[in-house]
């Protein structure tokens, strides 16, 4: 095996994964669903009853 696979496999079982880093990502993206959500809820909810009500009356 070539050196650069040989580290490339070492790596790929000793890597336990990001769990920090993947909770991290949730939590700060549930944060700017939720900040976004809050700024724009009146705009989002007309946008949606228009997007309804062109597709009902179709």
């Amino acid at each position: 095996m070539s050196r650069p696979l040989q580290t490339f496999a070492r790596r790929l079982r000793s890597d336990r994964g990001d769990v920090p880093g993947w909770v991290l990502v949730t939590v700060m993206t549930a944060g700017l669903v939720t900040a976004i959500w809050l700024i724009a809820d009146g705009q989002l909810t007309a946008i949606l009853n228009r997007a309804l009500v062109s597709v009902s009356s179709v």
